[in-house]
């Protein structure tokens, strides 16, 4: 008689998601994607013809049923594994460490480095992610959240490990076309904004007591990756991250024309929850972040909410 067996993969997913409390998570550990997982588990759902899980805003909880049911099920998944890894040793699988960051981050300064992370660190993948969100609200679905800071949140532990100051950055052929010998030579130019960042050009100018400087003309980008590739191609003056344009300053690729004033600007942080804060990769990764961010030792904090 044929045995009432559930779908194995639908089977093997729920039991993921289950066991780590999140869809996005069970995704990493199966290699598969968000949706993929997602669609196992309503399959399965579909079979037993009941919900496994509750499902909310940002978050999904196992039914009282399905946390029995996973309880069961979790020990013969594990004695499946156990019994293969006697019958033979398994080939190894990288692990996979969840990173999310601002684009402009990721792609100006992240991307260009990671290539040596992989060299050191063949058997760990990377999958990262842009976003802008709150640090609270990737709570579950990361595993190192880069912003802005040093912030202080409930539950946290925050690392600096890249610090940063702004000023004028402008091609080379620009500069060649039209000089910037003094600051009030800015005023034949074109200056760049960034829509988030009105502020930057105003504070510059008034730090160098040129408020009232009205350039000859300006262009606004939505991205401030944007911002600086218009730069780049010579469009006009762009307000630089010295963290975020140290990679073009060296190549020659952008100018800065005026060495100071420099805005102060905040640093980038790690954010970790404190319950992945001990993970192995997560601290080789925070490590390296501080290496290649040749910045001090970085002091762990941890602190309460901001209110």
């Amino acid at each position: 008689m044929k045995r009432p067996l559930p779908p194995l993969n639908a089977l093997r997913a729920f039991e993921a998601a289950g066991r780590l409390g999140s869809f996005k998570d069970a995704a990493a550990e199966l290699h598969v994607t968000h949706g993929a997982v997602s669609q196992h588990v309503r399959l399965l759902e579909t079979w037993l013809g009941a919900p496994l899980f509750e499902r909310h805003n940002r978050r999904v909880e196992l039914t009282a049923a399905a946390q029995t049911y996973l309880a069961e099920i979790g020990p013969l998944f594990e004695g499946l594994a156990q019994a293969t890894a006697r019958y033979g040793v398994p080939k190894a699988v990288a692990r996979t460490l969840s990173v999310n960051a601002p684009a402009t981050f990721v792609l100006r300064w992240l991307v260009p480095r990671l290539v040596r992370f992989r060299a050191e660190h063949t058997d760990v993948d990377v999958s990262v992610e842009t976003s802008n969100e709150p640090v609270e609200s990737l709570k579950e679905s990361c595993d190192i959240i880069i912003r802005g800071g040093p912030d202080t949140f409930y539950g946290y532990t925050m690392r600096p490990f890249l610090a940063e100051e702004r000023l004028p950055v402008c091609s080379p052929a620009l500069l060649a076309r039209m000089p910037l010998r003094r600051p009030e030579d800015i005023q034949r130019h074109t200056l760049l904004h960034t829509s988030s960042l009105p502020r930057l050009w105003p504070d510059w100018l008034a730090s160098a007591n040129l408020a009232a400087l009205a350039p000859a003309a300006t262009l606004t980008f939505d991205h401030f990756y944007l911002t600086l590739q218009a730069a780049i191609d010579g469009i006009g003056i762009a307000m630089g991250p010295t963290a975020l344009v140290s990679d073009d300053l060296a190549a020659g690729r952008l100018v800065a024309p005026f060495a100071a004033p420099r805005l102060p600007s905040r640093s980038y942080c790690t954010y970790v929850a404190d319950e992945k804060s001990a993970d192995e990769l997560v601290v080789l990764f925070r490590a390296w972040l501080e290496r290649e961010g040749m910045g001090p030792p970085a002091a762990s904090g941890r602190a309460k909410r901001k209110r």
